[in-house]
């Protein structure tokens, strides 16, 4: 009862951030130049001031912004992401199909970045002076300054013009009849570039938050006692060094895995993957704002879930948050 009554508070403030975070993203899209109306009519081919006012209308753009920000919010109450009037679709049913695409890069992306990010962060505390910490901080330090699309387009010149390992573009092979395991295995032929692209710049910033954090426990009491014990060095290294400095990655993957669905759409664009992010790309370019504003509402849910769930693990990892 104690931890529910704890919870409500945490519930309360995450409803907070989510309800500003609609009122901000309404807000901005509707600042944004151009409207659905424009993009319609023109191609179309129709200027028709008549025409253009009855579309406003059917697409209730002629009613004041502030008019429009107390609908969509009541409708965002009753999770209603209203319709696609270019796609004729309801956008959750738009979201829904793209967003079994978009989990097949941001899951892996970000277990294969977090687990050889905090791998390579530990090696590099672990020989921390020699070449290997030097190699390890080079290596990460490039990936973290590098643009993602430019890492994509560099993996798909190598692995698929040079070197035709991987398919350059495409969710599986076009006009494939595959079914079972080995269609699954064809996805997942083609998703390898587009996840390594995806979780190349977190493994660089796992890597370098996590040798920090292993550097600065390296000298703490608990550790030095454990050295005295005549434990092993894996034994203190793993148990009792890592499971102290990883609170920090902790808190940071909770953070970063919330921005991968945004991050996926230059990935998505790059690689021509239909996933979520390239949805959100095309709604963009064709002022489609259901859907735009449907896509940073679930990326909105997703950052604010993916938050709760680092406090609580947060109490996992260390039992002296408990009673706190």
């Amino acid at each position: 009862m104690r931890y529910v009554l704890a919870a409500i508070p945490v519930l309360l403030k995450s409803l907070t951030v989510l309800v500003a975070v609609l009122v901000i993203n309404f807000t901005l899209v509707r600042m944004a130049p151009g409207d659905p109306v424009s993009v319609l009519a023109g191609e179309a081919g129709a200027s028709d001031q008549q025409f253009l006012d009855q579309l406003r209308k059917e697409f209730n753009l002629d009613q004041p912004v502030i008019v429009q920000l107390g609908s969509y919010l009541k409708s965002m109450a009753s999770f209603d992401l209203g319709f696609s009037y270019r796609q004729q679709q309801p956008v959750w049913d738009l979201i829904a199909d793209r967003l079994p695409a978009t989990l097949i890069l941001a899951l892996p992306a970000f277990a294969l970045s977090l687990i050889l990010g905090v791998l390579l962060g530990v090696l590099a505390s672990r020989y921390r002076g020699t070449w290997k910490d030097s190699a390890i901080t080079a290596a990460s330090l490039a990936f973290y300054a590098t643009p993602i699309f430019w890492v994509g387009l560099m993996l798909v010149l190598i692995f698929s013009v040079y070197v035709p390992w991987f398919p350059p573009f495409g969710f599986e092979k076009m006009g494939s009849t595959l079914t079972g395991v080995s269609r699954w295995l064809d996805i997942a032929h083609h998703a390898f570039l587009p996840i390594v692209t995806l979780g190349a710049f977190n493994v660089a910033l796992y890597t370098r938050m996590t040798r920090a954090s292993m550097n600065e426990v390296q000298m703490a009491d608990y550790v030095k006692t454990a050295w005295a014990k005549g434990l092993s060095s894996s034994r203190v290294v793993w148990v009792h060094q890592l499971r102290n400095a990883v609170l920090p990655v902790i808190t940071l993957a909770g953070l970063q895995a919330g921005q991968l669905i945004g991050g996926s759409v230059l990935v998505e664009t790059v690689f021509a993957w239909p996933g979520v992010g390239r949805l959100a790309f095309d709604a963009l370019m064709q002022r489609d704002y259901q859907i735009l504003l449907g896509v940073f509402f679930c990326t909105s849910v997703v950052v604010v879930v993916l938050n709760l769930l680092t406090d609580l693990l947060y109490v996992v990892v260390d039992p002296r948050m408990r009673g706190a």
